[in-house]
C-alpha cells in the first residue's frame, strides 16, 4: 500500500472538542450545536451533529421538537430510554442503535433509565435526501460479540441489503471493538469521506496515533486503516461530501 492510497485525515484531539456541562448532563459537541457556533466546524458531508452525551442517574432530556433530520443514537454505556410523540418507547443497552426520522416534525425525549448509574450515548444528525418525510423510528440492539474485531455496519441507506438500521441518505455507519494488535480497513469511494471517533482506547489511524476521545475527519477517497494498540471502541461514518 503506497501513501497516496490512504485517505487524507484531519485529526481532532479530545481537548479541542467543545465541552458543555448542564449539571444533570455533560456533553462533547463535535460540531456547532446549540450555543456553540463555529462557522468552520459545521459538520462533514451530510453529518451535521455529533454529540457524545452523559446523563446523570434518572435524568430526562425533556420532549423537544425537530424536523427534517435523521436522528441517529448509539448507546455507549448504561440504559438509554426513548419516548416520542408517535407513541414509541423502550430501552436500549450499550451497542443499541436507533434512527428517528424527524421529517415533517415530531417530538422526542431521552432518559437515563437507571436511577443509580450514569448513561452515555452519541447523538448524530444526518441531513436526509428529501424534506417532509413521515416521522418514524427504527432500532436494533447489537452485542460486543457482534462488533468484535470487525467493522459492524449499524446504519445503511434505505433500499440496500443488510440487517442494519436504515437511513434516508446515502450514509453508512460502523461500530467496532478491537483487541490490541488487530487491524481493520475501510475504503472510501470517490466523492466520499467521513468521520471517525475513538470512544475509548488507543489506535493508529493512517499512521496517526489517537487515544480516547480523539476524532478525525476523512477528507476524501482512499483507504482508512485502523490498528488497535489497546482495547478500543470506535464509530466510523461514511458519507457523500
Amino acid at each position: 500500500m503506497t501513501p497516496d492510497q490512504f485517505a487524507p485525515i484531519a485529526v481532532r484531539r479530545d481537548r479541542e472538542i467543545y465541552a458543555a456541562d448542564g449539571g444533570w448532563f455533560q456533553a462533547r459537541w463535535h460540531f456547532s450545536f446549540d450555543h456553540y457556533y463555529d462557522p468552520e466546524n459545521m459538520g462533514i458531508g451530510t453529518l451535521r451533529v455529533f454529540n457524545h452525551d452523559t446523563l446523570v442517574p434518572g435524568a430526562v432530556w425533556p420532549m423537544h421538537p425537530h424536523r427534517d433530520v435523521e436522528g441517529i443514537t448509539y448507546v455507549v454505556a448504561g440504559a438509554f430510554e426513548h419516548a416520542d410523540s408517535l407513541g414509541n418507547g423502550g430501552v436500549l443497552a450499550p451497542g443499541g442503535v436507533q434512527r428517528m426520522t424527524l421529517g415533517s416534525g415530531a417530538l422526542h425525549s431521552e432518559r437515563n433509565h437507571s436511577q443509580t448509574e450514569p448513561m452515555q450515548f452519541i447523538q448524530m444528525w444526518i441531513m436526509p435526501d428529501r424534506r417532509g418525510l413521515p416521522p418514524s423510528v427504527e432500532q436494533r440492539q447489537h452485542t460486543v460479540h457482534d462488533r468484535h474485531n470487525r467493522l459492524l455496519q449499524i446504519l445503511r441507506p434505505v433500499g440496500t441489503d443488510g440487517t442494519a438500521v436504515t437511513v434516508h441518505q446515502d450514509v453508512s455507519m460502523y461500530a467496532s471493538r478491537l483487541d490490541p494488535g488487530v487491524t481493520v480497513d475501510h475504503a472510501f469511494r470517490q466523492g466520499r469521506g467521513g468521520y471517525f471517533y475513538l470512544i475509548e482506547g488507543d489506535v493508529e489511524l493512517n499512521g496517526e496515533g489517537l487515544t480516547t476521545g480523539d476524532a478525525a475527519k476523512i477528507l476524501k477517497q482512499g483507504l482508512l486503516r485502523i490498528s488497535a494498540r489497546a482495547p478500543s471502541e470506535l464509530l466510523l461514518v461514511d458519507t457523500p461530501l
